[in-house]
């Protein structure tokens, strides 16, 4: 079963994508903002990330990059 994070601030869409995702037979972890968003998907094996670009704290654009620069 695919494993698929969401880093998303906003608990109604973070919610809805959550929902249509696990009807659709995926695991899904939600995270709020981009600090716990970074460690959760270094810490786990996901197949894919939905990540929001205006997060609390540290924006999407710099979640990517700090990925980038870790598991490159």
């Amino acid at each position: 079963m695919e494993h698929i994070l969401i880093i998303e601030d906003d608990r109604a869409i973070a919610r809805i994508e959550k929902d249509y995702l696990e009807a659709g037979g995926f695991r899904v972890t939600v995270t709020e903002d981009g600090e716990s968003g970074c460690r959760e998907a270094l810490r786990g094996t996901f197949d894919l990330i939905l990540l929001d670009v205006m997060l609390p704290g540290m924006n999407g654009f710099d979640v990517l990059q700090r990925l980038r620069d870790t598991l490159d």
